[in-house]
């Protein structure tokens, strides 16, 4: 097996948009950067994963994940939206011989590599669909999928239903996994308040 994590990361000075009303974009831009080099960090540590490919049109983000010393690929369409990026992101790691793949977004605050090691654990066979929904189980935060090209991506609104419903079309079994802290990502400031909260607690296993 061939195991390929596809980044799909917007650019830093756009991303978390619904943040605006409680951060500049100077401070938007810094959180995304440290969501991604958090994101990039965990990864470095996973046992399994074959490549790590980094979707994005941002120049910095593609240099920074040269540094990591993964792959690239830059957008060229400003119009593409995340599904779009992400099926061209399959072709290629296809193309390379990727016979799975395991989509992370770069906004999870507290993914550690020991959480995406214990979830390709449950990662076993072919073919076979696994989904960590957020804390609402309305979105998708990390996404398994084997054979790749599969399903069809359906992010964005109730895209954790949309993609079940995608396993269910295809007859795929499915695993879904609840990890708190792969469950937190950070869309809308309630997402900052629940963070704080985390942080004062200790962090989620």
């Amino acid at each position: 097996m061939s195991l390929w994590a596809l980044v799909p990361v917007k650019p830093l000075r756009k991303g978390k948009s619904r943040l605006a009303n409680i951060l500049p974009e100077e401070e938007r831009a810094l959180l995304n950067y440290q969501l991604l080099t958090n994101t990039l960090t965990a990864l470095k540590s996973v046992h399994g994963i074959d490549q790590v490919l980094v979707v994005s049109r941002d120049t910095a983000v593609l240099s920074l994940a040269r540094e990591f010393g993964y792959k690239t690929l830059q957008e060229d369409d400003e119009s593409s939206d995340l599904n779009i990026a992400l099926s061209r992101a399959t072709v290629v790691a296809q193309y390379y011989g990727a016979t799975a793949l395991l989509i992370i977004p770069a906004d999870l605050p507290l993914l550690k590599s020991s959480h995406i090691q214990s979830i390709l654990r449950d990662a076993r066979g072919s073919p076979l669909m696994v989904i960590v929904p957020d804390r609402h189980r309305e979105g998708t935060n990390l996404m398994y999928i084997a054979p790749p090209g599969l399903v069809e991506y359906r992010y964005g609104a109730h895209s954790f239903q949309a993609h079940l419903e995608e396993a269910r079309k295809h007859q795929i079994p499915v695993v879904t996994i609840e990890i708190e802290s792969v469950m937190l990502d950070l869309d809308v400031p309630e997402d900052l308040d629940e963070l704080s909260k985390v942080h004062n607690l200790g962090a989620f296993s």
